[in-house]
């Protein structure tokens, strides 16, 4: 069964599945297609050629696949995804992409607290959390069981690592190293994220081997390719340590250190 607020407007060419529930005063636009057991409280604005999966929450006055902020944008078919399980909290705006063709992408079992933005192009994985009015500008991709805390603002084509945290209104202007604790305005990465480490299981040889690999690249005072070389050199080749070593490899903005 679905329900239908009296109250809420629905294109008859959106596509809403089995035991979906849309609350008063929403919109769903023609071109929108909710997977099942959704749940849009109310005041809930979902348009453009947006996909979500199964078993999200959108709390009111959410705007979800309306079109770019980018002065760039030329028209064409753009598109919003949205994976199952997410929370999705009061006034977040989600924006479709830029250019035709084009995705904005949200993975799933993501919190995404109140005031967050996630601007064109965005690519944000599964399990992260989004404190209150935390901003992602465009074309910003976000690893898996990372944690970004309240008015934290990130720079255009960043890319935050995994299980990284960043702190309270810190200003990222680079990227944010895998397994890493990062905070301050301007940011710096101040130790391995242990909590988070923790939460996620990781053993113990794994976590001391991040942490020796934490002293050797932002605390030894070497260049990052010495530094890696080093790494790779003296810390066993576990799946973190290569995943921690490929990311600051493969950045084009450089990495906070």
């Amino acid at each position: 069964m679905i329900t239908i607020h009296p109250t809420a407007i629905v294109h008859p060419n959106a596509r809403i599945s089995d035991q979906c529930r849309i609350g008063p005063y929403c919109v769903v636009g023609e071109n929108v297609e909710i997977g099942e057991s959704c749940f849009l409280h109310s005041h809930v604005v979902i348009d453009g050629h947006t996909r979500l999966g199964r078993h999200n929450e959108i709390f009111p006055f959410a705007s979800i696949g309306l079109k770019t902020q980018d002065l760039k944008w030329k028209g064409g078919v753009t598109r919003t995804e949205i994976g199952d399980s997410n929370t999705i909290r009061e006034y977040v705006t989600i924006n479709s992409a830029t250019g035709d063709g084009e995705i904005t992408r949200v993975g799933s079992y993501n919190h995404i607290l109140a005031y967050c933005h996630v601007a064109h192009n965005v690519i944000l994985g599964n399990h992260i959390i989004m404190s209150n009015a935390a901003n992602l500008a465009g074309h910003i991709t976000v690893e898996d069981h990372t944690v970004i805390s309240g008015l934290v603002a990130i720079h255009q084509f960043c890319r935050i690592g995994r299980m990284s945290i960043i702190g309270g209104c810190s200003k990222i202007n680079q990227d944010v190293a895998p397994f890493m604790m990062v905070d301050g305005n301007p940011a710096r990465t101040r130790t391995v994220n242990k909590v988070g480490l923790d939460r996620h299981g990781l053993s113990e040889e794994t976590q001391a081997s991040l942490k020796r690999a934490y002293r050797i690249i932002f605390r030894d005072g070497l260049t990052i390719s010495n530094a890696l070389d080093r790494v790779l050199a003296e810390i066993p080749p576990l799946p973190e340590v290569q995943h921690l070593v490929n990311f600051i490899k493969t950045s084009e903005r450089g990495i906070i250190l």
